[in-house]
């Protein structure tokens, strides 16, 4: 073995032989062990001959893609210090391309003795139970491939579970994998629904919890990672890296984006007593924030630890994993898991100024992909809704809630309906930021599904093996007279009718809409609002039983949305601005066609409202001009609406009615006009004389 280069960090095959360079600040010596083809033989082991600065490096000739290696990695064995050092576990290379599968659960996994605390020190070796690294060559033709660029406002996200998707799919040659997921019936699925991004969740390798493991559950959303460079064995027929590429592609050539939802906030190596698997064994006290005693992990995740991006080679980790996903394997963007913790710093406040921010919006590839993040962790002033800067999105749990407690019926809530709306100005109407920051959502993948939204009341999750502990308490629901699937026909059509009206919402409103793969078929989880650990019928999409009529509702309702400028607007619309037209560009109207007052807004019982949007700013953002559109949002009874006179010679067009079939058609109306009970209706200007 050769010095070789420190960079670049990883396994990098040049065409003759293989470098290798790891980092780790406090080892005191580090072996590379190359490992026989089925993995089960260390074949050969050398220590890394040099170190510059902090990388360990080596070079060997000869060496081709497909070998498998690890480390280990030796240096202090003293917990009190923060130093987990034992070289008898064999170690996962964090930057690894491609891993052989997931570690086997057994004791020699840990760094310490099974039934002892922490401080002691086990000696079996656990490299049979450990997944090995292997070297990749990631090259791959990509033709004429182009990232579609859809810009934010054009925007609509289908989150989605790459085995979910496709598991139950009676169509799909490959299921459960990414080549599945861009097959030819999933693309034709996509592109007739009409979305512009796959918001996948966690496909970067990831391990399955032992206490899941143990129940024989295991962990099926992925938010435990292991690897930050290597696609999840699972979704993959014969663990080439080619297969993602080539879903990527696919998905491009149908002008879809693809989404990464990305976990770096924590690692799947848990707390003190966890296993020992790759950072933990490399460098603890430099992988992991560590808490005043160093012996213990500071948890503002909830996963017994968080990763130390205050340290310059962790946070060059992430920025070189976000890096390779966009420059080798093409993807559009991230949505970032508990970014809060990204944004702690040393002191565990959060600052929208901090080190990993400022790197990703000064960085030339990443600055200019999709960044979303979910706005909160666990830790202390977690909670930081609107707080991040851009180019950030947001995902908008307000918008979540506060739809549901309108279409639910809860008091009070046509303000907050109102700001939903019109793109939660309160919490996003600032720096600069536009409206489309916010990324309106009914549901996630954590959570009920829209279907349970209206179906029960409280969560069913006793198939988790928790006895219902575990999962959201309050999820702003109703069964709507009967708990879980029903025959009568009252509760279903009233269920059908909500969960149109709350599409709509969703599609209706100023910002970028998300939509939970599955919503628009009626799928259903049963009742389990936290399917974690349910990899089988609870999670997978049911599609033999597609709610035909929901899907039609859903398709037309997303044309509608990207036939209609006014719904899509970068700029917040605020009533004191002046439109294009001369006029302000939101209006509030009572049902006898007055504007509203702040008595009307006061008033508790208030159960509908009604917003007339029109182009905000001097110049409008979009090719299309168009003037107006009035919207109505009917949670009570049948309610006679005098529409306001739209001036020059125009009329209204009742454009949508979710309580009819089609929903979206032109009708002339006149100058009072019926609203549905519980209905969203939309009326568009017509000019013409």
């Amino acid at each position: 073995m050769s010095v070789g280069r420190s960079n670049p960090v990883g396994a990098t095959f040049d065409g003759d032989g293989v470098n290798f360079a790891i980092f780790s600040q406090n080892a005191t010596r580090m072996e590379l062990c190359l490992y026989s083809n089925d993995g089960t033989v260390e074949i050969a082991r050398h220590d890394m001959p040099e170190r510059n600065g902090d990388v360990w490096h080596g070079y060997i000739s000869g060496l081709r893609p497909g070998q498998l290696y690890g480390y280990r990695a030796h240096g202090p064995y003293d917990p009190a210090a923060g130093h987990r050092f034992n070289p008898n576990k064999l170690l996962v290379d964090p930057y690894a391309k491609r891993l052989t599968g997931h570690p086997i659960w057994h004791d020699a996994l840990l760094g310490y003795v099974a039934g002892e605390d922490d401080l002691s020190f086990d000696t079996r070796d656990s490299a049979a139970y450990m997944p090995k690294s292997v070297v990749v060559d990631p090259s791959f033709e990509w033709g004429g491939d182009r990232r579609p660029r859809t810009r934010t406002r054009e925007s609509i996200i289908y989150e989605a579970h790459v085995k979910g998707l496709t598991a139950n799919h009676p169509d799909v040659a490959l299921p459960g994998t990414f080549l599945g997921v861009a097959s030819d019936v999933m693309l034709e699925h996509y592109t007739k629904l009409g979305i512009t991004a796959l918001e996948l969740l966690p496909v970067q390798a990831f391990l399955n919890d032992r206490f899941l493991v143990d129940k024989g559950l295991t962990n099926y959303w992925g938010y435990q990672s292991l690897g930050f460079f290597a696609p999840d064995p699972r979704y993959m027929l014969d663990g080439q890296v080619a297969e993602f590429q080539q879903m990527v592609a696919r998905l491009h050539s149908a002008g879809i984006e693809v989404l990464l939802d990305v976990v770096y906030n924590h690692t799947g190596e848990g707390n003190e007593k966890g296993p020992t698997l790759a950072f933990r064994g490399l460098d603890n006290s430099s992988y992991y924030r560590l808490a005043d005693d160093p012996r213990y992990y500071i948890n503002d995740t909830g996963t017994g630890n968080t990763l130390n991006l205050d340290h310059p080679m962790v946070l060059r980790m992430v920025m070189d994993s976000l890096r390779y996903w966009v420059e080798v394997m093409h993807v559009d963007g991230f949505r970032f898991d508990l970014c809060s913790t990204l944004g702690r710093t040393g002191d565990g406040g959060f600052d929208r100024g901090s080190a990993f921010f400022d790197a990703l919006r000064q960085d030339p590839v990443l600055s200019d992909v999709r960044l979303i993040a979910e706005p909160w962790d666990i830790g202390p002033g977690g909670y930081q809704l609107g707080a991040f800067p851009p180019p950030f999105l947001e995902w908008n749990d307000k918008f979540r809630d506060g739809v549901r407690r309108f279409w639910r019926g809860d008091s009070g809530l046509a303000p907050d309906l109102a700001d939903r709306l019109t793109g939660s100005a309160q919490q996003f109407d600032h720096s600069g930021r536009p409206a489309t920051a916010s990324v309106n959502l009914l549901t996630a993948h954590d959570g009920f599904t829209l279907s349970d939204v209206v179906s029960y009341n409280t969560k069913h999750n006793m198939a988790n093996g928790e006895d219902d502990r575990d999962g959201h308490g309050e999820n702003y629901s109703d069964n709507m007279g009967a708990e879980g699937p029903t025959k009568n026909r009252r509760i279903s059509a009233a269920r059908s009718r909500r969960r149109r009206n709350m599409m709509a919402t969703l599609l209706l409103s100023q910002g970028t809409p998300m939509i939970l793969a599955g919503d628009e078929l009626g799928n259903s989880q049963n009742g389990n609002n936290n399917a974690y650990c349910q990899d089988n019928e609870i999670s997978w999409i049911d599609w033999a039983n597609a709610d035909e009529t929901m899907l039609d509702f859903t398709r037309a309702m997303i044309a509608f949305r990207k036939e209609h400028p006014i719904l899509r607007q970068k700029l917040f619309l605020h009533a004191e601005e002046r439109a294009i037209d001369g006029k302000p560009d939101l209006f509030w109207w009572r049902a006898d066609g007055e504007p509203m007052t702040s008595e009307d807004w006061e008033n508790p019982d208030l159960n509908h409202i009604v917003v007339e949007m029109r182009t905000a700013g001097a110049t409008p953002d979009y090719d299309v001009l168009e003037t107006a559109l009035l919207l109505a949002f009917n949670r009570g009874d049948r309610l006679d609406f005098r529409l306001p006179d739209p001036g020059n010679g125009g009329r209204w067009l009742r454009c949508v009615d979710t309580s009819r079939t089609p929903p979206v058609r032109d009708e002339r109306t006149g100058d009072v006009v019926k609203l549905s009970a519980n209905s969203v209706t939309v009326f568009g200007l017509d000019a013409r004389e």
